[in-house]
């Protein structure tokens, strides 16, 4: 089978009782977190979750780890050397041309089938897991839904959380299924939202699994394809697929790294 066949993914939450749907409430402290997981699950139930990710809901726990580091992304506020010295983009950059050697095939695929090269590609692997070395050790369910509970981002973590259950309904991850701090899933660090309508079976075995790097690749490259990237055009500032990058991750100092560190690969 190819290694590019696609595999829809995307589901869309909606309310299938025909009543309101109240959203629950939130917190800046982690003392009400059991009480607002039974508001959380009738909220999930009418949107649609099932028993499996009712249950993956009603077993989390408050991650203070997550608070924490929420908290604390300072990094997002240097200057972009002291980003690319602290994210060593000297040892991505010298791993990342390793990477694409030993797997041109699986690139150039990728490049033809959505236009993003290799660098763009690994460098973004580079900086998320370094190439897949730490993925995370945070539990996915858990973290999203203390990001949900609290009520700094609720309303953007709440997609993300209800997509976190679905996907243990489909069985894509379990209740125990470890990610970064988060809740980012795999290789390249999908939310889970994301995860849904961008996954891509990138080895044809019939299932999107972001543990796999073939699948996270394809998935990371059809996300920026998805997101308007532009095949054949470049992706330094000031160039069409620049501002791309930026639906990759908002943080300017992010999106220019990805950029120097990519062309830099691609050498």
């Amino acid at each position: 089978m190819s290694i590019l066949k696609p595999v829809v993914v995307a589901l869309a939450l909606f309310a299938g009782t025909g009543g309101a749907v109240f959203a629950a409430s939130c917190s800046n402290s982690g003392g009400g977190y059991e009480a607002w997981k039974s508001e959380i699950a009738s909220e999930a139930a009418a949107q649609g979750v099932g028993t499996k990710g009712i249950q993956a809901l009603m077993a989390t726990h408050y991650s203070k780890e997550t608070i924490a580091a929420d908290r604390n992304q300072k990094s997002f506020k240097y200057t972009i050397d002291k980003f690319m010295k602290v994210r060593g983009a000297d040892t991505i950059i010298k791993q990342g041309r390793g990477q694409k050697a030993k797997n041109t095939k699986l690139f150039n695929a990728l490049e033809n089938q959505y236009g993003v090269p290799a660098g763009v590609l690994v460098a973004i692997h580079g900086m998320e897991t370094a190439f897949g070395g730490y993925m995370g050790s945070t539990n996915i369910v858990s973290a999203i839904s203390t990001l949900t509970y609290d009520c700094r981002r609720s309303d953007f973590f709440r997609p993300h959380m209800m997509a976190a259950l679905i996907l243990v309904d489909r069985g894509s991850i379990t209740a125990q299924s470890t990610g970064a701090k988060h809740g980012e899933w795999g290789h390249t660090q999908f939310l889970p939202d994301n995860a849904l309508k961008y996954g891509v079976d990138g080895d044809g075995n019939g299932r999107v699994d972001l543990n796999n790097r073939t699948d996270a690749l394809a998935s990371t490259a059809n996300y920026l394809r998805k997101k308007g990237w532009k095949p054949g055009q470049g992706y330094q500032k000031g160039q069409p697929n620049y501002a791309v990058l930026k639906e990759w991750n908002a943080a300017s100092v992010y999106q220019e790294a990805i950029a120097i560190m990519g062309a830099r690969i691609d050498r």
